[in-house]
């Protein structure tokens, strides 16, 4: 019988290195490896291959995956950069095993961010097309009148993308503070649409990210309930991932 096959980008992000994206990324570099030899973009490894990253051996396993959801404080940068960014998220949990944030939030933005060794999962969440939601709450600098919050609802054009936002969810919550659900998750999105209406951003703090909801203080971080994580994989089961 012919050992399984499976792509290098694949086998990276199953051992928990790092996402699909971020290992094509590697390979285009020419910091991976196989059998020291440096392959080539799309190549397949079978179980007895010996992968390396920047000369280390990445195994495989199936030990027990990693899920964390964390309260992101206001300047703490969503890079597994450690060594162009002082204040990333790597450094700032100091988790024990290598972990890498799924997504991103701006580094003016609190709130809610997952975190895991798991890359297909990564690759599940990050799919636009999956429509999967993500939960906000904003304080601005003005009072929300209804025309706001109809606008915002209904999508708003950002001329430098050509493209005009998702219909999305919008409920004022007080004179200046609004809940918003987002399905895209877009660069700033929230704020460069509350600048298209004349509105500034003072604070936004992501709440939900799908069925899990930010609950720990911020600077601190949780693991996922076994119940969070099976609704988690329910909902992703017929997600579609990226092209193997």
């Amino acid at each position: 019988m012919n050992p399984m096959k499976i792509r290098l980008n694949k086998y990276l992000s199953e051992a928990g290195y790092c996402s699909r994206r971020s290992a094509d990324k590697l390979i285009s570099e020419g910091r991976v490896t196989i059998n020291d030899v440096v392959p080539e973009m799309g190549t397949k490894v079978i179980p007895s291959d010996e992968v390396k990253v920047d000369g280390k051996i990445i195994l495989n396993d199936t030990k027990k995956r990693t899920y964390i959801a964390f309260n992101k404080p206001v300047g703490i940068v969503c890079t597994t950069d450690t060594g162009v960014e002082k204040n990333n998220i790597i450094d700032y949990i100091n988790y024990p095993t290598r972990i890498f944030p799924i997504g991103r939030l701006d580094k003016d933005s609190e709130g809610l961010i997952l975190l895991t060794d798991d890359g297909d999962i990564v690759n599940k969440i990050l799919r636009a097309s999956n429509n999967h939601e993500k939960e906000y709450i904003v304080k601005v600098d003005k009072p929300i009148s209804q025309t706001f919050t109809q606008r915002m609802s209904a999508g708003i054009y950002l001329e430098d993308l050509g493209k005009t936002t998702k219909p999305c969810g919008v409920e004022k919550l007080s004179t200046f503070e609004f809940k918003i659900i987002l399905t895209q998750g877009l660069n700033r999105q929230i704020r460069r649409m509350c600048e298209y209406l004349n509105y500034e951003v003072q604070s936004l703090v992501r709440t939900r990210i799908m069925n899990i909801y930010q609950n720990c203080a911020v600077g601190t971080y949780r693991d996922l309930t076994d119940v969070e994580l099976n609704n988690l994989n329910e909902t992703l089961k017929y997600s579609k991932k990226n092209i193997e």
